[in-house]
């Protein structure tokens, strides 16, 4: 059977799209619960037409308050602030300070995560992950200050994996357990990744926040900028070859876009990390629908479109392509 097949259905929240420009909307492929230029700034490789769909949008998501810490990377023309003084890493309880922030710009862009935590020096990829968790816990702006979950999900898997698959924020199931995505989404995001010939112990799978939202809501933009810079310092941690977004928060956070994930999945684009440790590195990302949308939107077209993403983030980083299991 098919990899990509085998559950008909699921009752998982469903987004909606936004296209550039739109004040209102939504994106196919989000889901609340489990969002080459200088210095970072990603570039979208090539244009791409966006169907119509229905709208639903979080305004609060993608533009944040007045005053509040937006990030600090822009797409093209702008190019990415990097804080005077990077966050070390403290056990003392310290919490570190917000980074520095610059405005989104308009059209298809907006502010994304800045990279402003330093991540722990010395020892092994493994022994550094952990330290971070450790920081993460006692330091997190965020995850520190807000009630009602049960654990952090911080991440796991291969701590020098070629792939990190990104999502948005732990859902009830991965808040119970501890670890990102469990459940029927989990169960489909590990069908996917055999389909590319690994196994989820081969990869690295985390979400751009740590602690689940009260209700499985969508993160709100403060929520993003106060916990999303430790995604960062894991990616700077294990240093992959290709970073795999799932679903439209998840990518438009980490890229830095106003694109829907219709028009943003299947191009690749390529940001620098590491610049706050002072070791950059650039790597390529791969936007996809997020596993429990594909549940939802179970066609033929959809598993095309994913499994045409899938080969491309195994070409990026080198690897052969299998045969699609039939």
């Amino acid at each position: 059977m098919d990899l990509l097949l085998g559950v008909d259905d699921v009752l998982l929240p469903m987004g909606a799209r936004i296209a550039a420009g739109d004040t209102a909307g939504g994106e196919a492929g989000d889901t609340a619960g489990g969002g080459d230029a200088p210095h970072g700034t990603p570039r979208l490789v090539e244009p791409k037409p966006a169907p119509e769909t229905r709208t639903r949008f979080d305004a609060e998501l993608f533009n944040p308050r007045p005053g509040s810490n937006a990030g600090a990377l822009r797409v093209e023309p702008a190019v990415r602030d990097v804080p005077a003084e990077p966050v070390r890493p403290s056990f003392g309880g310290a919490r570190p300070n917000a980074a520095s922030t610059s405005p989104a710009s308009g059209g298809d862009a907006r502010a994304v995560l800045a990279d402003s935590i330093v991540p722990p020096a010395g020892g092994t990829p493994a022994a550094r992950l952990a330290a971070l968790e450790q920081l993460h816990a006692q330091a997190c702006p965020h995850c520190t200050q807000t009630t009602g979950w049960t654990h952090l999900v911080f991440g796991e898997g291969n701590p020098e994996a070629d792939f990190v698959f990104v999502g948005e924020a732990p859902g009830e199931t991965e808040d119970q357990t501890g670890r990102p995505f469990v459940g029927p989404a989990g169960d489909k995001l590990n069908g996917m990744i055999r389909a590319m010939g690994l196994e989820r112990g081969d990869v690295y799978i985390a979400n751009v926040l740590k602690a689940r939202p009260p209700g499985n809501r969508t993160p709100l933009a403060p929520e993003v900028e106060r916990c999303g810079p430790y995604l960062l310092a894991q990616l700077a941690v294990i240093r992959p070859k290709v970073i795999v977004t799932l679903g439209g928060p998840a990518t438009k956070l980490l890229l830095g876009s106003e694109l829907g994930i219709t028009r943003l999945r299947g191009i690749p684009a390529r940001v620098t990390l590491g610049v706050a440790e002072g070791a950059p590195f650039e790597v390529p990302v791969m936007p996809t629908f997020h596993p429990a949308y594909l549940l939802r939107n179970y066609t033929v077209e959809t598993r095309g479109q994913v499994w045409s993403d899938l080969q491309k983030a195994l070409e990026l980083a080198g690897r052969p392509v299998p045969p699609r299991a039939s």
